[in-house]
């Protein structure tokens, strides 16, 4: 067996335990040395696999972001990378520095082949654009209250510069080429509207969570953004 495919035979062996393995056990399972399961389990967590355990305790694979060698091919590496960088273009610096942090995990495990697509890309994101324009409250407000699932209090205005209060239940955050976006439920509307940002003065929590499951209502105005685009583009008829 391979030293790779060792690594790998290691880790499936790890994700099927509910409990610590010992090295003896994992060394007499894989047939191989307890010095070399200790120096495999070393490895396998420098490159950033999530091993909690000590020699004599056992070891236990946990629950976390791990993308072993050889996992992806050189289409699906540029196919990370290009999204990535899109990311690193469009994101706030949470984001932006997200995507460096996670370009440079992705890039230590990579095979040779997807090394090279790495190194010299055949896709390449657009131009950066003109910016954003500044926002007055923190992405980080709508990351958290998204995350929490909780009711903001908002001083918005539309694109005539009207301003209103609204009572909204933030779902996502729209990355678009000119603008970002808050998705949300509008209690005043009584419907799903999208917000840019940077026509948000003020938010504020409304120490509320918003009822039902983020996951469903995000389903319902993906299904009604795809009816009104359908209704949209569809010629008339009559």
């Amino acid at each position: 067996m391979s030293r790779t495919s060792r690594l790998l035979t290691l880790l499936q062996v790890l994700r099927a335990k509910s409990r610590p393995a010992t090295a003896a056990a994992l060394a007499c399972e894989l047939e191989i040395s307890e010095r070399t399961v200790y120096r495999d389990i070393a490895e396998l967590t420098a490159l950033g696999a999530p091993i909690q355990g000590e020699a004599g305790v056992g070891y236990v694979l946990r629950s976390g972001l791990f993308l072993p060698p050889l996992m992806l091919n050189a289409d699906e590496a540029e196919a990370v990378v290009l999204g990535l960088q899109y990311v690193d273009q469009r994101g706030d610096e949470v984001l932006s520095k997200a995507a460096s942090d996670a370009l440079a995990k992705i890039a230590a495990v990579l095979a040779p082949a997807a090394q090279e697509a790495l190194r010299n890309p055949t896709l390449l994101p657009g131009p950066r654009g003109y910016g954003y324009p500044d926002n007055a409250v923190p992405l980080n407000v709508f990351r958290q209250a998204i995350r929490e699932q909780s009711k903001l209090h908002i001083d918005y205005a539309d694109v005539n510069q009207v301003p209103s209060q609204r009572l909204i239940w933030p779902l996502a955050l729209g990355f678009l080429n000119e603008a970002r976006v808050v998705v949300a439920w509008c209690e005043l509307r009584n419907a799903f509207r999208t917000f840019r940002t940077d026509r948000i003065a003020a938010a504020r929590e409304q120490g509320e969570r918003y009822p039902g499951r983020r996951s469903d209502l995000l389903r319902q105005w993906r299904k009604q953004f795809d009816q009104d685009e359908h209704e949209r583009f569809t010629p008339d008829k009559n």
